[in-house]
């Protein structure tokens, strides 16, 4: 058990914070090892690569444009595998059902930049030596944080574009939003099933304060966002719709609950049609 959780409080976030490990309704194909889920990737045009970034490693899948593209689109997964237990989280973080990445297969825009999580992806040798916090209470650290942003510049200078959209999934939202709040190059920020409000999602599953994150919710006055989209599944117990209004009361954006949609389900499945929806909003600013 992480030091300082209760067994209540352990199990809750075990089993709240992290995927469910038995979804009433999977989005996209489950996958036993890394190469699986890179050799699906490789057969949908996307090309893996690391991204070395401050103190990480990180998995990146990425679809190079034919032709010169002005926006970049950045995926960023979920917190990854479910805990085995709810009072243990898992030995190797990387997801079973990669959510992110199925959304950026989905996605028909030119050039689509997939961003695993810290720990994501590693052989069993690298694992070791990769601290279990940044699954864990560090997942939205500064130097995370600092990591991504960085790895985002490598990759827009390296295809040469000078916009960003960033799309998060889950945890994954979460990141995005706070690398949003450190750029100026953003002009869209998309957040699907996102508990954006850490220090209040943890109170509403009477969890442990995830100590040594950030946390969106508590962004200063002065700190601008761009144009933002905030998914929200109608079902969604993980992530109530209330949390994502919370930090919209305080930040901005549009909230957009879908009626029938739980944490997982059925994302995958319409993220085309959404992605209209998006677009459209994008056209009208």
């Amino acid at each position: 058990m992480l030091p300082g959780f209760s067994p209540i409080k352990a199990a809750l976030l075990g089993a709240a914070f992290l995927f469910v490990a038995l979804s009433g309704c999977s989005t996209t194909d489950s996958f036993r090892s890394a190469r699986e889920i890179a050799i699906w990737a490789e057969e949908r045009g996307f090309s893996e690569t690391t991204i070395k970034a401050g103190a990480f490693s990180l998995a990146a899948f990425v679809r190079k444009p034919s032709n010169p593209s002005e926006t970049l689109t950045i995926y960023i997964e979920g917190d990854g595998a479910a805990w085995p237990t709810p009072y243990h989280p898992p030995h190797d973080p990387t997801p079973t059902r990669p959510v992110s990445l199925a959304l950026a297969v989905a996605d028909p825009s030119t050039a689509v930049v997939y961003l695993g999580r810290p720990c994501q992806y590693l052989s069993a040798e690298a694992l070791q030596g990769c601290d279990s916090a940044y699954w864990t209470e560090r997942r939205f650290a500064p130097e995370v944080v600092a990591a991504y942003d960085e790895a985002i510049s490598q990759q827009k200078s390296a295809l040469a574009i000078r916009r960003l959209r960033l799309i998060g999934y889950s945890g994954g939202g979460v990141l995005a939003t706070l690398i949003t709040a450190r750029r100026d190059d953003v002009d869209v920020l998309v957040t699907v099933a996102a508990p954006l409000a850490v220090a209040e999602w943890a109170a509403w599953h009477s969890a442990s304060p995830l100590k040594g994150s950030l946390d969106p919710a508590e962004l200063g006055e002065n700190v601008r966002m761009p144009p933002s989209v905030h998914f929200v599944g109608g079902k969604d117990e993980i992530v109530p719709a209330a949390i994502v209004e919370s930090f919209g009361r305080r930040k901005g954006g549009r909230m957009e609950i879908i009626p029938g949609f739980d944490h997982e389900c059925c994302w995958v499945r319409d993220w085309a049609k959404l992605l209209e929806r998006v677009s459209v909003r994008e056209a009208r600013k």
